[in-house]
């Protein structure tokens, strides 16, 4: 089953719920497709960035991403951006090494060439679940879409497919919107 997943490199909600995604292809036929959704690009159109992203640091670390997907693909942007997670500090060079790509693409955290792209990937991914959202964006080929989960924790083994089942048998059922839960005991 292919898996689009829509990420913010800096979201750390979205880094524990791509670590789920990627336990949940261990247990589960999953075909994951990285892909961005800046939340620089998502917001810059609002007065107030709700980030509070004032220098513009989000669209470094998307900009690395852009790169690094335009000119490796999918694959090679989920291994920068688990790299990236790796490394204390965001040195998009070590974690482009790391990830076995030219470390020359750090370049681009400096130049808005890429800015485009995320705009449209951003793009993408939202009008698969509507302008309310942020990151992570999930879609299955010829399925669902769905925002989130936002998950504090990253199941593994088993019970990663069991929230993958559950999260694609709730984002299936016609009218659904959303589901939010409370604090865990």
């Amino acid at each position: 089953m292919l898996v689009s997943f829509w990420f913010d490199p800096t979201c750390p909600y979205t880094w524990v719920a791509s670590r789920w995604l990627v336990e949940a292809a261990q247990v589960r036929p999953l075909d994951i497709r990285w892909r961005l959704l800046s939340l620089a690009a998502l917001n810059e159109h609002l007065e107030v960035d709700p980030e509070g992203d004032t220098e513009g640091y989000l669209w470094l670390p998307a900009r690395v991403g852009a790169a690094v997907e335009l000119a490796h693909g999918s694959a090679a942007l989920g291994r920068f951006y688990e790299q990236a997670h790796k490394l204390d500090g965001w040195d998009w060079t070590v974690a482009l090494k790391a990830a076995g790509l030219p470390p020359e693409l750090a370049a681009a955290a400096n130049t808005t060439a890429y800015d485009d792209h995320l705009r449209a990937s951003t793009a993408e991914g939202v009008a698969k679940v509507g302008p309310h959202v942020g990151t992570p964006i999930i879609a299955v080929e010829d399925g669902p879409a769905w925002f989130g989960p936002v998950i504090s924790q990253i199941p593994r083994g088993e019970s990663a497919g069991t929230l993958w089942d559950a999260t694609l048998i709730v984002a299936s059922t016609p009218g659904f919107h959303e589901l939010k839960g409370g604090p865990v005991p």
